[in-house]
């Protein structure tokens, strides 16, 4: 009798998100629309974010961390996703990360997010580069609290 065929999950490094690759089904991306109902606009390139690693918060089915809030990276911030388990500062040259520090732009996943302000820790957000997804977790009064400035 033959065995059924197991699959493993695969273990993701911290910061590390899954990418498609040429053998793997074609993912599609959700329509790029921010919290604000217009275009998604990017989140960083250097480094780059997104579960796409394509410098935008786009998101998916199979993106199940939700990586859909552009946040700017606070020590405050860092210290507490370190704290929590997902370490985010530590350069991990073996996965090419080199590590995220404040200032820095990155998409992160919702859940996380509304911890940190539901722990009083969370970055500010870039609102026209957070995915309408996001709002599927934290609601938009939550990420406006925490809007960038914008100059007038």
């Amino acid at each position: 009798m033959a065995r059924p065929e197991t699959r493993r999950a695969r273990l993701l490094p911290l910061g590390a998100a899954p990418r498609p690759c040429e053998h793997a089904p074609m993912i599609h991306k959700d329509p790029g629309f921010n919290v604000l109902g217009t275009n998604l606009a990017p989140c960083s390139g250097d480094p780059v974010t997104g579960f796409f690693r394509d410098g935008h918060c786009n998101t998916c089915p199979e993106d199940q961390g939700s990586h859909t809030v552009c946040a700017v990276m606070t020590a405050e911030f860092l210290a507490f996703s370190k704290y929590v388990g997902n370490d985010l500062s530590t350069p991990r040259p073996e996965f090419n990360f080199a590590g995220l520090q404040p200032g820095d732009h990155w998409c992160l996943c919702a859940a996380r997010f509304l911890q940190a302000h539901d722990e009083g820790c969370a970055p500010q957000v870039d609102l026209a580069a957070t995915h309408q997804r996001a709002l599927d977790i934290v609601p938009l009064r939550v990420l406006a609290q925490h809007a960038t400035k914008t100059a007038p």
